[in-house]
């Protein structure tokens, strides 16, 4: 078996719509929603997909388990997006009022900068870019697995 790449990634939400929009403002287009199943199919313009998985049965709640809460339950944190620039991606957050819940840090083994956001049902999002924007990136921390 020869694994060649991530073919996409799935998204558990409770309210379609409104994840669509959030998902808009990342550049991510509506490509097909399933007649099957409860999938909203996306991709931006450099074919990345996602699939909105619209069967959230606990739409009221305010935290992701996986995330928010002092236990730590095995499964998937977050996703990282590569972006071609943090600087730049920093500055569309802030003009489509999307909030950063995280960053910008700088991971010192790795050099890469990083923000995190969060979805409309508190999914994590990690924006990754290069390290040679540490100059133009104002209120970088170095990250401290610590916090």
């Amino acid at each position: 078996m020869v694994i060649e790449k991530i073919d996409h990634i799935g998204i558990r939400v409770a309210n379609i719509k409104r994840s669509i929009e959030f998902y808009k403002k990342l550049g991510f287009k509506v490509l097909k929603k399933s007649q099957l199943d409860k999938v909203v199919v996306m991709k931006n313009y450099t074919d990345v997909e996602i699939n909105l998985i619209y069967n959230a049965n606990n739409p009221e709640g305010d935290h992701n388990i996986l995330m928010d809460i002092e236990t730590k339950y095995p499964g998937f944190t977050h996703t990282a997006l590569r972006v071609s620039s943090i600087s730049e991606t920093i500055k569309s957050l802030k003009a489509k009022n999307i909030k950063i819940t995280q960053g910008p840090v700088s991971f010192g083994e790795t050099g890469q900068i990083s923000v995190f956001v969060r979805d409309p049902d508190r999914n994590t999002l990690e924006l990754r870019g290069h390290s040679e924007e540490k100059e133009r990136i104002e209120g970088l921390d170095l990250y401290d697995p610590k916090e």
